[in-house]
Parts: C-alpha cells; sequence; structure tokens
C-alpha cells in the first residue's frame, strides 16, 4: 500500500509539471511592453519551425531580409557567413509573388484594416470582416509588423503560429510572435527585403 501510495504522489506530482511547463509555454515577453502576453488555450504560441542562427555564405548585404516562398523560410542575413532562419508562413495558391522591396515602416502592436477585396472575398465565403481592428494578441497581425514598400503586404505576427510553415496567408509574410518580435528589433526602417517564389 505504502508503494502504491508513493507511486500516486509521483504521478500527481508530474502531472503538475506537465501542466506547469505547459502554461509556461504559453506566453512570451514583449520587450517593449514589457509584460507578458498570453495566447489562447488552444495552442502555446510557438512556431513549429525553431529560429537558429545558421551558416549562409551569401553575397547580399548584412542586413537584407530573404524570404524563399518555397522553404517556407526567412533569412536575416548576418554577415560573416551567417543568418538567423525562421519559419514563416506564405501566400496561399493564387497569392504568390516575388520581388525587391524595402522596409518602410514599423509598428508596435498594429491595427489591421482589411483590403476591400479581401472584406469582399471573405464576405462571398459567408464570413464578414471588420473594416478596422485595432493591435493587440487578438489581432492577426500579431505583435509586430514591418512594411514592405508601398504593397499591400507585411512581414508580421501573427495569432495562430500553428500556421508557420504553411501556404494560408493573402500574401504577406506571416511569422509567430516570438520571432517577428526578434527580427523587428534588428531590423531598420530602409532594410531590403527580397522574396523569391
Amino acid at each position: 500500500m505504502h508503494v502504491l501510495k508513493k507511486m500516486a504522489l509521483l504521478g500527481a506530482a508530474l502531472l503538475l509539471a506537465a501542466s506547469s511547463a505547459q502554461a509556461a509555454s504559453n506566453y512570451f515577453f514583449d520587450p517593449i511592453t514589457k509584460k507578458r502576453v498570453t495566447y489562447g488555450a488552444a495552442h502555446h504560441g510557438k512556431s513549429p519551425i525553431k529560429r537558429k542562427l545558421v551558416r549562409y555564405p551569401s553575397a547580399l548585404p548584412s542586413g537584407t531580409i530573404l524570404v524563399k516562398t518555397n522553404e517556407r523560410r526567412l533569412y536575416h542575413i548576418r554577415g560573416n557567413g551567417t543568418a538567423m532562419v525562421y519559419g514563416v508562413g506564405v501566400g496561399r495558391d493564387g497569392f504568390q509573388w516575388a520581388g525587391t522591396h524595402r522596409i518602410t515602416r514599423k509598428a508596435e502592436w498594429p491595427s489591421w484594416s482589411p483590403p476591400a477585396v479581401m472584406i469582399a472575398r471573405e464576405r462571398r465565403k459567408g464570413r464578414i470582416l471588420p473594416s478596422y481592428m485595432e493591435g493587440g494578441p487578438n489581432n492577426p497581425l500579431g505583435a509586430r509588423a514591418m512594411y514592405i514598400g508601398s504593397t499591400i503586404y507585411r512581414i508580421h505576427g501573427s495569432n495562430e503560429p500553428w500556421t508557420i510553415g504553411t501556404a494560408v496567408s493573402s500574401g504577406c509574410i506571416r511569422m509567430a510572435n516570438e520571432d517577428v518580435i526578434h527580427l523587428y528589433e534588428n531590423v531598420s526602417v530602409g532594410a531590403r527585403v527580397i522574396v523569391q517564389h
């Protein structure tokens, strides 16, 4: 009986540790607001693709952002033959694009005004989009946005991190919030952006 009691206590302790670990992974720390931001209970806010510093010899200058949509990866060229690589979500069929631009603006917890064509397209599917949404954890643009040239596209966070590594967007490059914050802090307005399809 004594052994059974010990096993039950051990099982309870393991269950508590697992739920604590899950709770700990259910948020990220926003260095701008200095606050912990909690995600919904249905997911844990983590990209299924972990960012990492890699060897990446390239003739591109340091600071360049290179998006390879077929790989679902964004490379931030660091110089010295290295790059920080992030998993990204890209445009779905019919919404892919390629080109070279610059980052023209950066925003923290950006608001979202869907383009009229997107509102009309979603309405035909029976989904009503707001004409404007304040920034925040529930906003589809996530924690940060970097605006690409004069296009309607952005590199932005997401409140759906499980979509990272897939082709689901309307052309924007989406990242997990923790990753877009990391990139945002290392990118300046004027940085070159190359999107390869």
